[in-house]
């Protein structure tokens, strides 16, 4: 699972990663060490040829859901690949509402004698983004009225490379692949793991354990000896 990430864009760096639409009010970006779900993310959307940013609940809402949202108990901020397109949370998405996601990294966890030892990945050519396969939904809170916009990352199979860390990574798409997800023109074959040499990583303090650890400390992603 993706369950944790970082976010240290600025606003320049995402209009030029993501190519977005020209003329879009500038938005305010700050460094985030410990994004965690049902918090508020970044996402790229493209909608009749224009490409923005949208900030959305991490926790996809079907549009459908008819109860009040402390009712979801499922953990909705992931889609596994392998049933994205046939899961009801998630299959009418799928077919209709692609986003991209961007973290500057994620961490994942590492079973050991000692307990769970947290793992930092992220681009191994240094560049700011991982850009992940992401769906979106609208949905209406019909006792309040108030509309929420929310997203879920996919994730698969690792690569070798995260395999020795963990059995699930977010699916990772390259700049030739942003068109042809958020057009709907491919699918699954876009859902498969990252190439070996697309990322890093090295453990990092188990205080990023907590999610209530607080998501402005850089000191969490620094390597600790284990």
């Amino acid at each position: 699972m993706c369950g944790r990430a970082t976010y240290k864009l600025t606003w320049e760096e995402i209009v030029a990663l993501y190519r977005l639409t020209l003329g879009q009010p500038a938005v305010n970006t700050r460094a985030r060490y410990n994004v965690c779900p049902t918090t508020t993310v970044d996402t790229i959307l493209d909608q009749k040829g224009k490409r923005r940013l949208e900030r959305m609940r991490w926790g996809l809402i079907p549009s459908w859901w008819s109860k009040p949202l402390k009712d979801m108990k499922l953990a909705t901020f992931n889609a596994r690949a392998e049933t994205v397109a046939t899961k009801p949370m998630f299959r009418s998405a799928f077919k209709r509402n692609r986003c991209l996601i961007p973290v500057s990294g994620y961490y994942e966890w590492q079973d050991t004698p000692e307990g769970k030892q947290p793992w930092y990945f992220t681009a191994r050519n240094d560049s700011p983004a991982l850009t992940i396969a992401g769906l979106w939904d609208e949905w209406k809170d019909k006792a309040s009225g108030e509309t929420i916009n929310s997203c879920t990352m996919i994730i698969t199979e690792p690569n070798k490379f995260v395999a020795e860390v963990h059995d699930r990574m977010p699916v990772l798409l390259d700049e030739k692949d942003y068109e042809p997800w958020l057009s709907g023109k491919s699918g699954l074959e876009l859902l498969k793991p990252a190439a070996e040499n697309v990322l890093q990583k090295w453990p990092v303090s188990r205080r990023v354990n907590s999610s209530r650890a607080p998501d402005d400390d850089p000191t969490l992603i620094d390597k600790v000896k284990i």
